[in-house]
């Protein structure tokens, strides 16, 4: 729980209130925009909240930071915002919420299938969401799009004994036991809708995932910019190669896709058609970085 002592003098007056431990992950502008924005550098509280909606928004951004940075004076009842997360986008996918400071804040999702239920990349190990995860029949797969956003991947293996996937270039010591690890730059069909992209720029071994030829899961490869009006990639946090980042980008012309789903930045919805002429001016974008 954050400290009302180092509450920021950024925030309004009133119950919720951003404090001094923030990292400025976006996590909570992105699941209550009516009540957090960007002070400069982190995170505060800008309208308290007036509606119910809002209060549960608020709260969820609460249970969902990843350094505990958000407080409130009062005391909530917590239970509906406890019981959010897997919140469901559309059709079987949901954000997972409770993000992880060893991810800087990086979303996960769930996807709730016939075929086996999947996350990717981790969420904090978190009782509630685990509880929740288990409700929903547990975990069959977890896919990892890169070393950065493994966080409690370890954890969630234990509790449900899912099957882990991350490219070899991007294992690390504490991802050695991961138990998919593919080489190179060809796609890999996990599933008969499920498809993994390998897209090196950001670190060698990122990957992205494809569900349905309808979601695109990006990691850190592949956001959306309100400022730009396009698809966009992170210039200033390419780890690996930003040529490799270009050519990644390209190869992902090749697909169809209506849905883009950042690790950070909000989902993005187009259609397939409006999605690829996106991505085609993400690309030209790129080649003047």
């Amino acid at each position: 729980m954050a400290t009302p002592a180092l509450r920021l003098d950024s925030n309004v007056p009133g119950d919720f209130y951003v404090d001094s431990s923030c990292i400025d992950c976006d996590a909570c502008r992105l699941i209550a925009p009516a009540v957090f924005h960007d002070a400069g550098g982190q995170s505060a509280v800008f309208h308290q909240p007036d509606t119910r909606d809002e209060e549960l928004a608020a709260q969820k951004a609460l249970l969902s930071c990843p350094t505990a940075s958000i407080g409130s004076l009062a005391k909530h009842d917590m239970t509906a915002a406890l019981a959010a997360y897997p919140e469901r986008i559309e059709d079987d996918v949901h954000v997972c919420g409770f993000t992880s400071e060893s991810s800087f804040g990086a979303i996960s999702y769930f996807l709730r299938r016939d075929g086996g239920n999947v996350l990717v990349d981790s969420p904090r190990f978190s009782g509630p969401l685990v509880k929740n995860i288990a409700a929903m029949g547990g975990v069959a797969r977890m896919l990892l799009t890169h070393q950065d956003d493994v966080a409690d991947h370890d954890k969630f293996h234990e509790r449900f004994g899912c099957a882990r996937v991350l490219h070899r270039d991007d294992v690390r010591a504490r991802t050695a036991a991961v138990e998919l690890q593919p080489r190179g730059n060809d796609p890999v069909d996990l599933d008969d809708d499920l498809v993994m992209i390998p897209t090196p720029g950001h670190t060698r071994g990122h990957a992205v995932y494809l569900y349905r030829n309808k979601f695109l899961f990006t990691g850190d490869h592949l956001a959306w910019s309100e400022s730009r009006g396009h698809l966009y990639a992170f210039r200033s946090a390419c780890w690996y190669s930003w040529s490799e980042q270009i050519r990644s980008m390209e190869r992902l012309l090749d697909y169809s896709f209506e849905w883009v789903l950042p690790g950070h930045g909000h989902p993005i919805h187009l259609g397939a058609d409006a999605m690829h002429a996106s991505l085609e001016r993400c690309v030209a974008w790129m080649k003047t970085r």
